[in-house]
């Protein structure tokens, strides 16, 4: 614990200090609390609604690591068809491309109109925003092993699909842990987004209903939960994908 804490200590540091400047200009410049509520009083109200603000964010993680979950099996499944069928590859590849230069948040409304207001719209959302960068990162992986390497397991016999689960797949994880990563930060972003244009719970739902009732406070509670809880739930992954990925 001591080691975790001054490993980080720069980190701790600096949000600190910013915490200390925020609550010291809004006591001296006397600021409003709904223009901008100290920090003191964004904490008093957490300890104040913690239970209904941790249930709605207990809803959102959910969404979110079920999205995530989702996108990634979409990604990795679709990154292995495409190393086996090059002809597969160029047209739905293109495909995927063309659906990722459009801004994810984009497809929020057909996710609402298909799926739903529920739990579905959310999850389908975020597998969305997922898959494309684990698509990508373990494509690249699959394909990262030298046409030697190749070479060499063919002439002991091995067929295609053994060399891809021996060679190529090995080879890929790092990658695709930079895909994981990169799609973790984005399926938080758009389920909390999706939760605001239409949801029955939710931090995002909070922060909509918040917004509607100039409750700044609120808002801010919201967003510092939500950005705790991404923020450890990210640090978890990273750690996760470094012991399993111990050789990157």
């Amino acid at each position: 614990m001591k080691r975790v804490i001054t490993s980080h200590a720069p980190v701790i540091l600096a949000i600190a200090a910013v915490l200390i400047v925020w609550q010291s200009v809004v006591i001296l410049a006397q600021i409003p609390a709904f223009v901008l509520p100290a920090p003191s009083v964004i904490a008093a109200h957490v300890l104040g609604h913690g239970s209904q603000m941790l249930g709605d964010l207990g809803i959102t993680i959910g969404e979110t690591l079920a999205g995530f979950a989702l996108g990634a099996l979409i990604g990795i499944v679709l990154a292995m068809v495409f190393m086996e069928m090059p002809a597969v590859e160029g047209v739905l590849l293109t495909v995927a491309v063309a659906v990722s230069m459009v801004p994810t948040v984009a497809f929020v409304p057909l996710a609402l109109i298909w799926f739903g207001v529920g739990v579905s719209s959310k999850i389908a959302i975020a597998a969305l925003a997922v898959s494309f960068p684990v698509l990508i990162n373990m494509l690249a992986g699959l394909k990262r092993p030298e046409a030697a390497h190749v070479d060499l397991y063919r002439s002991f016999g091995a067929s295609s699909l053994s060399i891809l689960w021996r060679l190529r797949v090995p080879a890929a994880l790092p990658s695709l842990a930079n895909g994981l990563k990169v799609g973790f930060a984005r399926s938080t972003v758009v389920v909390i987004v999706t939760e605001m244009l239409g949801a029955y719970a939710g931090i995002g739902q909070t922060i909509y209903r918040a917004t509607a009732q100039m409750d700044s406070t609120t808002v801010w509670a919201a967003v510092t939960l939500s950005s705790l809880a991404s923020l450890t739930l990210y640090s978890l992954l990273v750690r996760g994908l470094k012991k399993f990925i111990w050789w990157n």
